[in-house]
C-alpha cells in the first residue's frame, strides 16, 4: 500500500525556494519552479518510504522505552502483602 504524502502549497513552495537555493549556492546551478518541484517530488518517492520506515522504528524505540519506564514505576506502587502469623 502506497501512501501519497501530501504537502500543503505553502510548504511546498517554501521546499522549491529551499532547493532553488541549494542548486544555486552549492553548485552554482540555476533550476527553475518546475524543476525543484519534480526533485522534490522524486525525492519524496525515493526517500521518503526510507524517512516513514525509519521514524515508525523511532517511535517504536520511544514507545518501548517509555512503556518499560511506566511498568517500574508501576512496580513502586504496590503495597507490600504482610502474612500475619497467628
Amino acid at each position: 500500500m502506497v501512501i501519497a504524502i501530501k504537502i500543503p502549497k505553502e510548504q511546498k513552495t517554501e521546499m522549491i525556494r529551499d532547493v532553488q537555493a541549494y542548486f544555486e549556492e552549492e553548485r552554482s546551478e540555476s533550476i527553475g519552479d518546475l524543476g525543484a518541484e519534480q526533485f522534490i517530488d522524486y525525492m519524496i518517492k525515493v526517500l521518503g518510504p526510507h524517512i516513514y520506515n525509519q521514524a515508525i522504528e523511532d517511535s517504536r524505540k520511544l514507545i518501548s522505552e517509555k512503556m518499560n519506564q511506566l511498568d517500574d514505576e508501576l512496580y513502586t506502587l504496590e503495597k507490600p502483602i504482610q502474612n500475619w502469623k497467628r
